[in-house]
């Protein structure tokens, strides 16, 4: 375990063998999450690349008759 001192303006920085050992790299985000009593810094996910994670997308048109169906069958109780 490595430590950082909080600079005179509450800010850390991370030590070389911490951001090493998650691969960050300058410019890189991070998520900071508070649990418990502790601070957990990670690396944020990249939005690019979930690019794809829900399948094809269907032409402009389908999708909208699409959904339209799916809200007509919740209205009328069938969802």
């Amino acid at each position: 375990m490595t430590t950082a001192t909080l600079s005179s303006k509450s800010q850390i920085t991370l030590p070389a063998a911490a951001r090493k050992a998650v691969g960050l790299k300058p410019h890189d985000r991070v998520a900071i999450e508070t649990r418990g009593g502790e601070i957990i810094v990670r690396k944020a996910r990249d939005f690019f690349a979930l690019k794809g994670f829900l399948g094809r997308s269907l032409p402009r048109d389908k999708e909208r008759a699409a959904m339209m169906a799916a809200a007509g069958r919740r209205i009328g109780g069938r969802a």
